[in-house]
């Protein structure tokens, strides 16, 4: 429970705290937008990002600065107002007030007249060590610290922040290779230690009332942000942080992807095998054997190897005209052993050890350097590899091994050593890659997959996974928690690679499909695995390909919703998985839920992570659900169990639904709107509903920027008399159809309609098994639909 104070009671009740603070406030200016504070320390910064974040930067005298990695660059900053009383100053934006204690200096963030974060020793700083101290309530509850397989409330664990492979996870894991050196709390407010260096987050383990961030170096910084409710908290702090720029429509579609394909023949063939099963297809990612027959001793060489690939540049463009996109590995290792080493040394752009030499270390894959994305001259020479590669034509880029995997303590950066910005690695490269494409590409939207990021990585269009997992049953349980702790703190794309990528003896055709299922809602549709057992569901039995078939249909028909889903991302940062805390914020309890979650706003999925499951037991948030599958009608907030079979997945839909569908295609390239499926479960207990629906030409990159889109709007009433369904369309974009088939389907009506009418004319309907289906001919701005 969060405190409810006046802002100065807030302060003399910290004033206590810590003893021996001596920092004092001395005086302060304004630099442009942000509010300087001076104290006998040094320099306090308070920059205002929207409506409710607030960054804060310490800086003292001799204590060296490395770049903000997780404020995005282009994120507008925002006065506040600044208010002084005495010992007790407030800097007010229009959401979040921090209270400045001026004698000893600390500072306390207000949200809604309540306490929501407080500095409880505020910065430390000792030879290599600093970091910030802030006090924690009894009940607080902690979501944080990225990719970790904990439980969805870390308080009470001690991680480190360090990005490190962890090959072969299943249901623990401390350290994985995305974490986040950031938290929500259930009190409403985010909280993101702004330092790239090696370190600690205490979650309250070694001091139950202490949050503690520490690190060996890097910058004396963080990030707060609160809100109303968990969606606006993540609101305010993705205006800071940045959101994920909407991906290219096909990035939504079907992979095929292994480890790996090892010609250009065995790529085909897999291509074909799609085509010929009826399985939709939208991309096919390439493992490191394009660039090298072996697994080792390649690396870095980044060139097609002719030999087994003879012909790339007419096969991508083959794949191309067929609907399918290349995706191509690329890690940021340069072997001695590869053809390019020479090439990077003289251009300077590998890391350097303590001589100035390039750094060279052994690991799995050979004796390496590692490009140095750091500095301009390492970023030059990898962006003319991307360059070449993208004029041949590929579509996506694969950055592997990212965290780095390995990365000596004594290897130096332009900007510093490994241990000072390890965990912002992967996010400088995504950087790189992004602002190449969109410069090289200003017509198309990236699609870049990394293993390894920091927070913010999202605005650079990241697309992360988690991990070689076990192909197992214990590596397919984590999966919901470990995309959910990821989405909350911006990165609402990340996704496991279907079936489990590592070991596995016998195909599992039971676990193999319950994944499969559960991927088809989540961000990325990809399988991937290692190659002993085909991870494509087209190499696979008849019984498991017609299962998969229908569902990886499915995840097409859904395409104009999981679009939708992209577009709320980008414009709000809202997770496209959603934990069901979001339902019911005062009771704690849900808070802990890692079983099921929220796809959207409609469906609600708990995937079947066990073996032999005839009936799962789903907690249902307030309101009624229906089974997305049988039809049953449930009502919630209580615990129901819902039958299952191999063909079917717990999902269930929210009464009040609107959910727009087309018919499946081969893929994306064939993707229109024109002929739209419109779905309303409908229950009495709802009499008002609404929803939408993002459409643009699923390329541009600038379409929410220049309005070049669609924004169909569905409302609906129910009353005595009937039940009116209001639809509105708003906007343009080139290639827009100009006019929609629409079949409206009403589901679970209680009773034939005596009558129905659009936009007063009385027109003809369909009326099968409680399912109501109205053609409308949408040519208009908008129309009405009325059910008697």
């Amino acid at each position: 429970m969060k405190r409810i104070l006046t802002p100065l009671a807030a302060s003399l009740a910290l004033a206590f705290c810590a003893p021996g603070l001596a920092a004092t406030l001395t005086g302060h200016h304004f630099d442009g937008r942000d509010l300087v504070l001076t104290t006998d320390e040094g320099t306090v910064t308070l920059t205002g990002y929207g409506e409710g974040a607030l960054a804060v930067h310490y800086q003292q005298p001799g204590v060296k600065q490395l770049p903000s990695f997780a404020i995005d660059e282009q994120a507008p900053r925002v006065a506040g107002k600044l208010v002084r009383d005495g010992t007790l100053w407030q800097y007010q934006l229009p959401e979040l007030t921090a209270v400045i204690d001026t004698a000893p200096f600390k500072l306390s963030f207000v949200h809604n007249g309540e306490v929501v974060l407080a500095e409880e020793h505020g910065l430390f700083v000792h030879d290599n060590l600093r970091g910030f101290r802030f006090a924690l309530e009894p009940q607080e509850k902690l979501v944080g610290g990225g990719q970790r397989v904990l439980g969805m409330d870390r308080r009470g664990h001690r991680l480190p922040l360090y990005n490190k492979a962890s090959y072969g996870y299943t249901t623990h894991a401390e350290q994985m290779y995305y974490g986040l050196p950031a938290v929500l709390s259930s009190n409403q407010y985010a909280l993101v230690f702004d330092n790239s260096a090696t370190g600690w987050i205490d979650l309250g383990k070694t001091e139950s009332d202490v949050l503690q961030f520490e690190a060996q170096g890097g910058r004396t910084a963080y990030l707060v942000a609160a809100g109303s409710d968990y969606p606006e908290v993540i609101e305010n702090l993705t205006a800071a942080t940045g959101r994920q720029p909407l991906p290219p429509r096909w990035a939504l579609g079907n992979y095929a992807s292994r480890f790996g394909y090892h010609t250009e023949q065995e790529a085909r063939d897999t291509v074909a095998k799609f085509r010929d099963e009826d399985y939709p297809l939208d991309a096919i990612v390439l493992d490191l054997y394009w660039f090298g027959k072996d697994v080792q001793g390649h690396m870095g060489n980044l060139a097609w190897d002719y030999e087994a690939w003879p012909t790339p540049e007419k096969m991508i463009a083959d794949f191309q005209a067929d609907g399918v996109n290349t995706i191509l590995i690329t890690e940021p290792f340069v072997l001695t052993t590869s053809k390019r080493w020479q090439e990077a040394v003289d251009a300077k752009a590998l890391a350097q050890d303590l001589a100035g030499k390039p750094k060279t270390f052994d690991f799995y894959f050979g004796n390496t350097g590692l490009i140095d994305v750091f500095a301009e001259s390492g970023q030059q020479w990898f962006w003319n590899i991307y360059q070449g590669l993208m004029e041949q034509g590929v579509a996506g880029w694969w950055g592997d091994l990212g965290e780095p995997e390995v990365h000596p303590h004594d290897t130096i950066h332009a900007i510093g050593t490994a241990d000072e910005i390890h965990n912002a690695y992967g996010h400088q490269w995504a950087k790189m890659v992004y602002e190449g494409l969109r410069e090289a590409q200003p017509e198309q939207r990236p699609m870049i997959m990394m293993r390894s990021g920091f927070v913010g990585s999202q605005r650079y269009g990241m697309i992360p996974w988690t991990g070689d997992v076990s192909r197992s049953w214990g590596g397919l349980q984590p999966q919901v928690e470990l995309s959910l702790q990821m989405g909350l703190l911006g990165l609402g794309y990340t996704h496991s690679d279907l079936g489990g990528f590592a070991g596995g003896e016998q195909f599992d055709a039971e676990m193999y499909t319950r994944w499969m299922q559960y991927g088809v809602f989540q961000p990325v549709y990809r399988p991937h695995a290692q190659e002993n057992i085909a991870p494509e569901p087209v190499f696979h039995d008849k019984t498991t390909r017609d299962i998969l078939r229908d569902w990886v249909k499915l995840r097409y028909r859904m395409l104009p919703y999981n679009y939708t889903l992209a577009y709320q991302n980008s414009t709000t940062g809202m997770p496209l998985m959603r934990p069901l805390m979001f339902e019911a914020e005062s009771d704690l309890s849900w808070f802990d839920n890692k079983d099921a979650y929220l796809w959207g706003d409609a469906f609600l999925v708990a995937p079947v992570v066990q073996p032999g499951v005839t009936e799962v037991a789903v907690a249902l948030p307030e309101g009624v659900w229906f089974d997305y599958f049988s039809g049953q009608r449930h009502e919630g907030g209580k615990t129901v169990s819902v039958p299952v079979t191999l063909e079917t997945l717990p999902v269930l839909v929210r009464a009040g639904s609107f959910v727009p569908m087309v018919a499946p295609m081969r893929s994306t390239a064939d993707y229109s709107s024109a002929e739209l499926t419109l779905h309303y479960y409908h229950d009495d207990s709802v009499t008002q509903a609404s929803g939408e629906m993002y459409e643009d030409d699923g390329r541009n990159p600038n379409a929410l920027v220049k309005g070049e889109y669609q924004l169909l709007t569905f409302s609906a009433k129910a009353e005595a008399q009937g039940l009116t369904i209001n639809l509105q369309r708003r906007g343009d974009y080139p290639g827009a159809p100009q006019q929609r088939t629409l079949d409206l389907q009403l589901h679970h009506l209680a009773s034939a309609p005596q009558s129905v009418t659009v936009d007063g004319t009385a027109v003809p309907f369909q009326w099968q098994d409680g399912v109501l289906s109205v053609p409308v001919r949408w040519q208009q701005a908008s129309h009405q639909v009325v059910v008697r």
